[in-house]
């Protein structure tokens, strides 16, 4: 009898420990196992700091991607050790300067737009990076199927020729023009020189409306990705130096960062899917 009422007691043991876990959202087996957590928690605490060394800008999401763990149990680990990435740029949703142009002749074209290969959709923009006692400005164009800054280019200067030779370094490297090219309504991208190049190349012209830089996100996020990464401009010695630490961003971001929409960085993502599409035979 004594035996049957044991085997009852651990039944319910077993049964109660089960509904415990359901409701911890974790494995029964975990309850039997936490006296091995702290040690588990210091070695995982080692691993995710060197994730945040060689990447500052990752929060748990990317960093659990890295180390291909859960990300629950990513920011559980961070938030016991105090573990905090660098924090994002606040984005200025709102550009006071655009408030009062005339809405441009271009529409948004490419919204909810979802391409299934290269070269579809470009999108540019530029963005000023504080410099010294002055300003320097970064244009730069992405393929929004890969995520991938395919062009780039970096001058002292706010010009057309800024998102012009962007544009024309991005040509040149893919060897191609996109069938649409999206940016904002700036002062740059409604130049005629600008819009006689891309309609010489028969080019589908797409523009956010006025005000409305969320409508070209790709670019947005980017950036204020891409200033966390790059740090303070002024730890830089000179224009030289500055411009080598953009360029290594550039490729940091293109072939190793994580992107958390593609679970890998740009160029694997590209590479993936060439291979896929040479498997399949399209």
């Amino acid at each position: 009898m004594k035996e049957v009422l044991n085997s009852k007691d651990q039944k319910q043991v077993r049964n109660t420990k089960s509904a415990l876990a359901k409701k911890l959202g974790v494995s029964r087996g975990m309850l039997y196992y936490r006296h091995k957590r702290p040690v588990a928690d210091e070695k995982l605490k080692e691993d995710i700091l060197k994730v945040m060394k060689d990447n500052p800008g990752y929060g748990h999401k990317r960093i659990a991607l890295e180390l291909k763990l859960n990300r629950k149990r990513i920011l559980r680990v961070m938030k016991k050790f105090y573990l905090m990435p660098k924090r994002r740029r606040k984005q200025g949703f709102i550009k006071p300067d655009d408030l009062g142009k005339e809405e441009t002749e271009y529409l948004n074209l490419i919204e909810n737009f979802c391409p299934i290969r290269p070269n579809v959709v470009w999108v540019g923009d530029f963005t000023h990076i504080r410099f010294r006692d002055s300003w320097v400005y970064l244009a730069t164009v992405m393929d929004i199927y890969t995520r991938e800054i395919i062009g780039w280019y970096l001058s002292v200067n706010h010009t057309k020729e800024l998102i012009i030779n962007a544009f024309l370094d991005a040509a040149d490297k893919r060897k191609t023009v996109p069938v649409y090219f999206h940016s904002d309504q700036g002062s740059e991208y409604e130049s005629d020189e600008y819009l006689s190049l891309l309609e010489k190349e028969g080019i589908i012209i797409s523009m956010s409306r006025k005000s409305s830089p969320w409508e070209n996100g790709y670019q947005e996020s980017f950036y204020s990705g891409f200033k966390l990464d790059l740090g303070e401009a002024n730890h830089y010695q000179d224009l030289g130096e500055l411009i080598e630490a953009v360029a290594k961003q550039l490729h940091y971001y293109n072939n190793s960062r994580i992107h958390t929409s593609l679970k890998m960085s740009p160029v694997a993502f590209r590479y993936s899917r060439e291979y896929l599409f040479k498997e399949l035979g399209t």
